[in-house]
């Protein structure tokens, strides 16, 4: 009987494994309706910061972004799906980026793939905590850690074709509340926070982003609105001249 209460003690206490993290995150976020979204809509406003000086650049008092994701996607940090990026101040657009599914374009004109492949390589990585326990990936704990007060189970994940991420998940509520990356701008990591909880689908949304590389802060982002699933027109990801 001692022998049975001890294991039952150990079973009790044994720490969670980077699989299971994974899938308690996926339900915190909203489950299979959030690790298998077909689109999403967000809008709100950013600050982009000078280098260096400690002085704001710009700021979008319009930026929004629109998401159509790959449901077979497998490396983290490459271009995938479709994606339009508009930051407007004012009346004035700031900067446009989109990709097609096969072309990447900005307010320039298309933009050549290895300098595409660059520039996605450096901002592309959050979404690919979706396919964590899709076969080929590999999940693995890291030694916790802390952000803003918050206690971190820290996790690296690696997907088949070879690509890292590390993810810092909250240890009360299960939020994903860092995610950081190699690119070839240096070391990129995010900070979530300001959590609020939609429905139809169940889909908990970071409201503020901030996006720092090699320890320094370079925007924040403020999502005011979220929208997932809607239609999104075919024509918004298509290349635009420069207004």
């Amino acid at each position: 009987m001692l022998a049975i209460i001890a294991l039952s003690a150990a079973v009790a206490i044994a720490p969670l494994d980077a699989p299971a993290i994974f899938a308690r995150a996926t339900k915190a976020h909203g489950g299979e309706a959030w690790a298998r979204a077909k689109t999403l809509t967000l809008s709100g406003h950013a600050i982009f910061y000078a280098p260096t000086g400690g002085t704001v650049a710009s700021r979008a008092d319009d930026y929004r972004m629109w998401r159509v994701y790959d449901p077979a996607r497998s490396a983290s940090h490459a271009a995938e799906g479709k994606v339009r990026i508009i930051a407007k101040s004012g009346q004035k657009q700031l900067f446009t980026v989109g990709y097609d599914g096969v072309m990447t374009w900005n307010d320039k004109g298309v933009v050549p793939k290895a300098e595409a492949d660059t520039y996605w390589a450096s901002n592309f990585g959050f979404g690919i905590i979706r396919h964590a326990a899709d076969a080929g990936f590999k999940a693995e704990r890291m030694p916790d850690d802390w952000v803003a007060n918050h206690p971190l189970y820290m996790l690296r994940l690696t997907d088949p074709e070879g690509g890292v991420t590390l993810f810092g998940i909250d240890q009360a509520t299960y939020a994903i509340r860092t995610m950081a990356f190699a690119t070839p701008r240096g070391w990129h990591e995010r900070i979530y926070d300001d959590f609020v909880r939609l429905k139809n689908p169940d889909w908990l949304q970071a409201r503020h982003v901030t996006l720092r590389y090699n320890g320094v802060k370079q925007n924040e982002v403020f999502w005011t609105r979220t929208i997932v699933n809607a239609a999104i027109p075919e024509s918004l990801f298509a290349a635009v001249k420069s207004p």
